[in-house]
């Protein structure tokens, strides 16, 4: 019997869905260089947060979701401080501090590795040596298209560095914390719940160490409502919906693409050129996503 169009649309989306999730995640750091310039990093991602709320709670009541448990609130709410807020305050603190967007998903890029590492006691996910084969290629490829935008001069802001390896820790444990204690949560109800506790946290961390101001440009709008709409809630919910899919390790994988789709959009938005060892770091990447998505027998594995 011949597949469904509703099947078909599915599979294709279903075959999509990690390249898309890979592009939005992506947009985020050039996102961070079209706003930060307007607005201290705390105090803009405080907005962001506010407007994505804003927008995505209504929705929510709307629609009468499902909302989380009250057992499960403080899981939820713990993800969302660990991948919305040291994740994403991690980022945002370092490149207002000077650090390259590049070098900064460089450093969260590694985050496969950990994951994998870490996968194994706290889920019980089994990894190959195939995978952890790929892995080795993906960070290979990584800091081959990265290693061209280090600039060793500005030794300045090398202690800023040090919010991504916080970034690196929050994604990394807000990932499977996720698969471990909220895999049952409706995915729009915990976004919300996630909002809501980010907003509180920014909320205090800006009145307390920032001075507050923002310059409401055109560029700064922009950003905020790309990063708000299409990447908190967009972006976001679709990471969930694939940590709920697949395997935390397999998941993980995909970040290991950010860092060559931010340099094609910067070389697109911004002019910024890569040379060869971009190239061939792309090819590596290609390599290890491969292996890491594919079992021993050569099929593709479910993202």
């Amino acid at each position: 019997m011949p597949p469904s169009s509703t099947s078909r649309t599915q599979a294709v989306w279903v075959a999509l869905s990690p390249l898309l999730f890979t592009f939005l995640w992506s947009t985020g750091f050039v996102g961070a260089k079209f706003g930060l310039p307007y607005a201290e990093p705390l105090t803009y991602l405080l907005l962001r947060f506010l407007l994505a709320a804003a927008l995505l709670v209504p929705i929510a009541l709307m629609l009468k979701i499902s909302w989380p448990k009250p057992h499960e609130i403080k899981h939820v709410a713990l993800v969302g401080l660990l991948v919305q807020g040291v994740y994403l305050g991690g980022v945002f603190i370092a490149i207002h501090h000077g650090v390259q967007a590049g070098v900064a998903a460089l450093i969260v890029s590694a985050q496969p590795i950990l994951t994998a590492a870490l996968a194994g006691p706290m889920l019980g996910e089994k990894v190959t040596r195939r995978q952890w084969l790929g892995l080795l290629f993906g960070l290979a490829g990584v800091a081959a298209v990265i290693v061209e935008k280090i600039d060793t001069a500005s030794a300045s802001a090398a202690w800023a560095t040090l919010y991504t390896v916080a970034s690196l820790l929050g994604i990394t444990l807000g990932t499977l914390y996720q698969k471990k204690y909220c895999h049952g949560v409706d995915v729009v109800g915990g976004n919300c719940v996630q909002f809501i506790t980010v907003i509180f946290a920014f909320g205090l961390c800006a009145l307390l160490f920032e001075t507050n101001v923002v310059h409401w440009t055109g560029e700064f709008v922009f950003a905020l409502v790309w990063q708000s709409v299409i990447l908190s809630i967009g972006a976001t919910t679709l990471l969930y919906v694939l940590i709920k899919r697949g395997a935390a390790s397999q998941v993980a994988s995909l970040f290991y693409l950010v860092p060559p789709f931010t340099a094609i959009l910067a070389w697109l938005m911004f002019g910024e050129t890569f040379g060869i060892s971009a190239i061939i770091g792309m090819v590596l990447v290609a390599v290890g996503i491969i292996l890491i998505r594919t079992n021993g027998s050569g099929r593709r594995r479910p993202a």
